[in-house]
């Protein structure tokens, strides 16, 4: 029997001696190249190495620019979306911000249209807001954000932008209700500014003003401007209630029938002033007490 031979494991080349040899030509030819001039031998064949291989680099970046633009526009996707809903958001915010704003300058310059429309007829007020509109043709009467807590009281006169609204008729600490001019109920002493002619608007169920009790001798033309008259104590003297826009005969009357288009649009009055110092409703007053001498 032959012996028994016992594997070895067989030796790994280790290619360490090629690696060390590579590294000191490398280290020689780094020497060499900064030792030598610009036309050296190393230099020369670094830059026809760099002339044949141009080329090919040129063409390899043209080849992959399309993908490496399209990875790039799929990777600044994600980032584009995210900065597209914040410039949303933002704008967004600013819009509701822009509309605040200018509700808020609306609001001040209707105050101020107020305010200046009852200074020029020589008197002081309350601005407020109107919450309640008329809920049908039957009772003309409106709601307004201001009540007693504010000095406001019954029968004072109500004007809007264009001239007279109407007159209290409720009030409660924070509100008041106002009946409109058009309001069937409601009645006015008034004048034509032009020719001084006296007579009575009153509303209806159609909402439209008739002045009666107008001489058939008055001169009345369509636009002449109504004004109150400021008889019976109730409105003061010299606001606009509207302009005639037509005006009519009826047989054996002694009076002409004018109809009246109001100042104000209902539907669009947003804010309105209460006089608070015009004379009181003299058929509100108690009767006076005879007085005499014994």
């Amino acid at each position: 029997m032959s012996p028994l031979k016992i594997a070895t494991p067989e030796k790994r080349n280790r290619p360490y001696g090629w690696l060390i040899l590579l590294v000191l030509i490398s280290i020689v030819l780094i020497t060499v190249s900064m030792r030598e001039g610009a036309h050296g031998p190393i230099q020369s064949s670094r830059v026809a190495f760099q002339t044949v291989t141009s080329p090919v680099g040129r063409t390899g970046k043209w080849v992959t620019t399309p993908w490496r633009r399209f990875t790039a526009w799929l990777g600044d996707i994600g980032v584009s979306r995210s900065e597209l809903t914040t410039l949303r958001d933002q704008n967004a915010a600013l819009r509701s911000q822009v509309v605040q704003l200018q509700e808020q300058v609306r609001s001040a310059q209707a105050s101020a249209a107020l305010n200046e429309s009852a200074r020029s007829s020589g008197h002081a007020g309350v601005i407020a807001d109107v919450i309640g509109l008329p809920t049908s043709s039957w009772q003309q009467v409106i709601v307004v954000n201001a009540g007693s807590s504010k000095g406001i009281k019954l029968s004072m006169p109500v004007l809007a932008s264009n001239g007279l609204l109407g007159q209290v008729v409720s009030v409660g600490p924070n509100y008041a209700q106002v009946r409109l001019i058009t309001d069937q109920e409601s009645g006015v002493a008034t004048l034509l500014q032009e020719n001084r002619a006296q007579g009575i608007v009153r509303g209806s169920l159609s909402g439209e003003l008739t002045m009666n009790f107008v001489s058939m001798d008055a001169t009345v033309t369509a636009g002449d401007t109504v004004v109150t008259s400021g008889l019976g104590g109730v409105f003061p003297k010299g606001l606009i209630v509207g302009q005639v826009s037509k005006v009519s005969k009826e047989v054996n009357s002694l009076y002409k029938v004018i109809q009246v288009k109001p100042a104000n649009d209902i539907g669009r009055v947003e804010k309105v002033i209460i006089l608070t110092d015009t004379p009181p409703d003299i058929t509100t007053l108690p009767p006076a007490k005879a007085t005499g001498g014994n």
